[in-house]
């Protein structure tokens, strides 16, 4: 797999949630959970099932940064 993003995590997926477009994916990246929201036929073509071990691909034009 070649890809641009260069922030790839990989994972194993926690949970799996159908609605009736899209789903949410959970992904356990080293005790952390990140959460994807893809298409349901993507999800359905990717066999996406918990269990399966995957990668977390991040590519984002803007990062925030909070404090308390």
């Amino acid at each position: 797999m070649k890809i641009s993003a260069r922030n790839v995590l990989k994972g194993k997926i926690k949970e799996v949630t159908h609605g009736a477009v899209n789903s949410e994916i959970i992904i356990d990246v080293g005790g952390t959970e990140m959460v994807s929201i893809i298409t349901k036929s993507s999800a359905e073509r990717l066999g996406l099932k918990v269990g399966k071990e995957v990668y977390a691909i991040v590519k984002a034009s803007n990062v925030m940064v909070g404090i308390d």
